[in-house]
């Protein structure tokens, strides 16, 4: 055991250095994280996994030879992220997710077009990179094909009822022109610096690749998920009925919430935040006049044209203006703000039909403009605080704006902290910044945190209680008020990626419990603003880490108080 902590944090920086490099080199995008564009796509073959199941096991030998009372405080926070997040990745391996490379949500096509539309294109550097990268997909694709292949051979594949929606996002890549694809988005615009005939020869060499390497191979996937896949996919939902799948889900459920949690005690949980939820969401119906029950006020809200957009630009304007109101009263709440702004952009088309109402990144944040029928603009106020700010797009570039952590934990994202954070946003955030505008609005809050009390329930009762599909639809229609195509669109997301929804709710729990601590320990002395910047400093962490911190918090501000008397 290493027992001094210079030297402790120095083996602890190392150990996470080559890690770090390491897991850059074999990952393409991160869900919500920036991953820098490479030229090149990783080796994801057969024995490509084992070395990484290999180095991830070796990793953690390692950390687990460092005495964790010998490291600084920082270095004990850096020991238990940077141990949850390899823990993560080597259970990932050890049952071999990467035979389903794909969900109801993300999938490792498309995270080849998002690693390219969501680059700064500042350079020439940028764009051969692009351009080797497309180059590479034949290859890329095929190795996952191939590891599919394998996945279906044991039993090991995503859902099929989940399959139509999903292959629909490759017809859509496939069914562009070359020049109309995400793909060829960065060679529309060029930096000032780069002369006339360098910008002809890159779109020229933009296109080729486009059409003699991205359009065959996604044209070759279809073909596979068309004829192969939906014919051997397993016809089950649940993920206990794939091999060794209660084991596997009980592992996402630890990977996702962070908590020492059992899926029962989560889904006993979910019932009852449900109810609370369903009152509320009865209390603002009643504030806004109507006088029926809560199925009549759905049926309303979603056949009356006044709660929806005319229009995709009608939709982002109005994001766009909540969003500015929020920024308006950032300063009252938070000592420090990020130094990065957002773009509001509209949800690719090729991906549209499977995408949720929003997503938030650093520098982006994109609302989905498909089927404007199911868009209401009452949920619009909800979403932004959650997505943008003071949500995902404010957290993340807090994170990567602080120097002071290390990458692994500045340049990820953590789904339990990121959204626990969000949904803190969404209900007390946007009361006490009192974004919230109409009855309408307050409804719409308390159905999206509806939906996330509802996705503990559906979550665990698809993989660990034997629900069915219809069992799961009926419930979550009738407790969420969400249009049947969001509903479905969640559904598959749930079915076919097991636990990763089951961390919104809880976390945010989590932090509301921190800052009633607080705010009754330090009474007068609690510092909105001072609580908010101690959350967002330590980046994505563990919610365990998240509590620590504040208990921290307060009793540094007792021992300063003690020093006064």
């Amino acid at each position: 055991m290493l027992r001094n902590a210079s030297s402790a944090d120095a083996v602890l920086a190392e150990i996470a250095a080559r890690e770090w490099a390491f897991r850059r080199r074999h990952v393409v995008r991160e869900l919500g994280a920036y991953v820098p564009l490479r030229g090149s796509l990783p080796r994801v073959d057969p024995q490509t996994q084992h070395e990484k199941l290999g180095f991830w096991s070796e990793v953690l030998q390692d950390l687990a030879a460092i005495d964790l009372d010998a490291l600084s405080h920082a270095g004990k926070e850096d020991l238990l992220v940077l141990r949850q997040q390899v823990e993560a990745l080597r259970s990932s391996q050890q049952f071999r997710d990467y035979e389903r490379p794909f969900n109801g949500f993300v999938s490792f096509w498309d995270d080849t077009a998002a690693s390219i539309r969501e680059e700064t294109f500042d350079g020439l550097q940028k764009y051969r990179a692009a351009i080797s990268l497309m180059r590479g997909l034949p290859r890329y694709f095929r190795e996952n094909i191939e590891n599919m292949k394998a996945g279906l051979a044991r039993g090991f594949s995503q859902p099929a009822v989940i399959l139509p929606a999903v292959i629909a996002t490759i017809e859509a890549v496939l069914a562009r022109k070359p020049e109309e694809t995400d793909y060829f988005k960065p060679f529309l615009a060029f930096p000032p610096q780069l002369r006339a005939e360098i910008r002809e020869e890159l779109k020229g060499e933009a296109l080729s690749a486009i059409e003699h390497s991205v359009m065959p191979a996604f044209a070759e996937l279809l073909d596979f998920m068309r004829h192969t896949y939906t014919d051997e996919a397993t016809r089950h939902i649940s993920a206990a009925d794939l091999p060794d799948g209660v084991a596997y889900y009980e592992m996402k459920v630890r990977e996702f919430t962070t908590l020492e949690i059992t899926p029962q005690e989560i889904y006993d949980l979910g019932l009852r935040e449900v109810e609370t939820c369903r009152g509320n969401m009865t209390g603002a119906m009643r504030a806004t006049g109507f006088d029926e029950d809560l199925p009549a006020f759905l049926s309303f809200v979603k056949n009356d044209p006044q709660f929806y957009p005319k229009s995709a630009e009608e939709l982002l304007m109005r994001a766009a203006w909540i969003a500015k109101r929020v920024e308006g009263r950032l300063e009252r709440f938070f000592g420090l703000l990020p130094r990065r702004r957002f773009a509001i952009e509209a949800v690719p088309d090729s991906i549209a039909p499977t995408y949720p109402m929003g997503t938030g990144a650093p520098g982006l944040y994109l609302v989905n403009t498909y089927n404007l029928a199911t868009r209401p603009l009452y949920i619009l106020p909800v979403l932004t605080l959650h997505e943008a700010v003071p949500g995902h797009c404010f957290q993340m570039s807090l994170a990567a704006e602080n120097e002071g952590r290390p990458p692994f934990r500045s340049e990820t994202y953590g789904i339990a902290y990121g959204n626990a954070w969000a949904l803190y946003c969404e209900k007390r955030l946007g009361v006490e910044m009192e974004i919230y505008q109409t009855p309408y609005e307050l409804f719409g809050m308390w159905s999206f945190l509806a939906l996330r009390a509802v996705r503990m329930v559906v979550d665990v009762g698809i993989h660990a209680n034997g629900w069915d599909y219809e069992r799961a639809r009926t419930y979550m229609s009738e407790n969420t008020g969400l249009p049947a195509h969001v509903v479905e669109a969640e559904l598959n997301r749930y079915i076919s990626w097991p636990g990763q929804a089951l961390g919104y709710y809880l976390g945010m729990m989590a932090i509301e419990r921190a800052r009633e601590t607080t705010e009754a320990a330090l009474a007068d002395a609690f510092d909105i603003r001072a609580f908010h910047d101690r959350i967002l400093a330590l980046g994505p962490v563990p919610m365990t880490v998240v509590e620590a911190t504040i208990d921290a918090m307060i009793d540094e501000h007792q021992a300063k108080h003690l020093q006064t008397i």
